[in-house]
Order: structure tokens, then C-alpha cells, then sequence
């Protein structure tokens, strides 16, 4: 079955190009010119229609991609974003990010990198990391054959990267991760984007699985190398 792709982008000649761009390349592609009907567009898709990835412009007419972005993942859509927009500082970057898009590509950029970068997306989301099937470290626990955690019991919602992330760290209590290592392990040796994205997601999981974010316990930065659990 051919991936579905949702394109959101305002801009006629622009929208028109990547939906047939990525049509060439097998892929089955909705598009549509704002962030209300791209709600719309996903929120009707039953789980065997659902979209695979999201291509979103960050300027759109009334509701906006940011917007767009944090409405999904505040309904618990874990389907990965490409954010594609003219919008090219570290600032808007990270927010992107920060709001919850899995990649950013800045305008203008090649037919041939979007279609890498969409499908290096789409590899992650469908090659988890296999391993054993509980982890435990003091009050949390990991069951990887359900993909899913918990905290003193109680379950913690977290996204698919989050999860790997934490996954990664589980499997090797103590070990120092850099930022680069730890893009390769759960992001893919040919992950585009910014190192940041790795930063951004380790204060995430320290806000969900951390008493105090701000001196963590489980989630330790190595001042200079990079990360450590426990």
C-alpha cells in the first residue's frame, strides 16, 4: 500500500509542485491550502487511511502551521511533520520543534532533498528499535512489547521519539550520549535537522518523567559531552 501524505501549503505553484513531485515517487498525496481543512483532512481519516506524514507550511491563512502542529499533538497525533517553511533562524527552528514537528526544511529547498527527508521520516516511524521487553530504573518502567511507560505506576503519554529516546537510554544506564550519537541511534544516520531537536526533546521527557525538570534525576546533562541516564 502506497504512504499517505498530507501537503499543507498556501501557495498554489508550491503546493502543486511537491504533491507531484511526491506523487512521482509512489506515494499517495492529499493536499489542501490551509491549517482548518488540514484538521479536517486528518481527523476524518480512519485508522486504515490515516496519513503517514504531514508536509506543513508554517504560513498559512488563518490557522496557522504552529497552530496546526500543537492542535495534533495536543490530541495525542503522533504522525510525524515535516515542517517546510521561508522562516530560516535557529528561533524558528526550535520553535517548530518545540511545538512539535519531527523535521524542519527551510525554503527554498529541492524536490529530491524533500522526498529524502520524507522518506527518512517514514523509515523511522516503521523501524523501531528492538529490544528485550521490560525495562525498569527506580520508579520507571518501559514495556517494549506494548511501547509504552510508566511512573510510579501510572502511565506517561509520551511521543514515538520520546519514547526511543528514553528506550536508548534504558538499554544503557550510565553511558554518555552525545547529541550526535544520539540523532544516528533514534533520529537515523540521515537525519537533516539540527542537533537542537535533540536538546528539545530531552526537556520534554524530563517535564513528563522528572520531579524536578530543573535537577533531574534520571536525565543527567555531562557538561560538555552530552547525556546520561542515572
Amino acid at each position: 500500500m502506497q504512504p499517505r501524505l498530507l501537503v499543507v501549503e498556501d501557495d498554489d505553484t508550491i503546493r502543486e509542485t511537491i504533491r507531484d513531485a511526491l506523487a512521482l515517487e509512489g506515494f499517495d498525496v492529499t493536499a489542501c491550502g490551509n491549517g482548518r481543512d488540514a484538521l479536517q483532512f486528518v481527523q476524518r481519516a480512519g485508522e486504515e487511511e490515516a496519513f503517514a506524514l504531514v508536509v506543513l507550511d508554517l504560513m498559512l491563512p488563518g490557522l496557522g502551521g504552529l497552530d496546526v502542529c500543537r492542535q495534533l499533538r495536543g490530541g495525542d497525533n503522533h504522525t510525524p511533520i515535516l515542517v517546510v517553511s521561508a522562516r530560516d533562524s535557529e528561533t524558528d527552528r526550535v520553535l517548530g520543534l518545540e511545538v512539535g514537528a519531527d523535521d524542519y526544511l527551510t525554503k527554498p529547498f529541492g524536490m529530491r532533498e524533500l522526498v529524502a527527508r520524507c522518506r527518512a521520516l517514514l523509515r523511522r516511524t516503521t523501524n523501531p528499535v528492538a529490544t528485550t521487553k521490560v525495562l525498569e530504573h527506580a520508579n520507571l518502567r518501559l514495556f517494549q512489547d506494548e511501547c509504552r511507560v510508566t511512573r510510579n505506576g501510572c502511565e506517561v503519554n509520551l511521543s514515538p521519539k520520546e519514547y526511543r529516546l528514553l528506550e536508548l537510554f534504558m538499554q544503557h544506564p550510565r553511558r554518555v550520549w552525545s547529541r550526535e550519537k544520539l540523532l544516528e541511534q533514534v533520529w537515523g544516520v540521515d537525519f537533516f535537522g539540527d542537533s537542537k531537536t535533540v536538546d528539545v526533546h530531552i526537556r520534554w521527557l524530563r517535564e513528563k518523567l522528572e520531579v524536578n525538570p530543573s535537577a533531574p534525576e534520571h536525565l543527567i546533562t555531562v557538561r560538555g559531552f552530552g547525556y546520561r541516564f542515572g
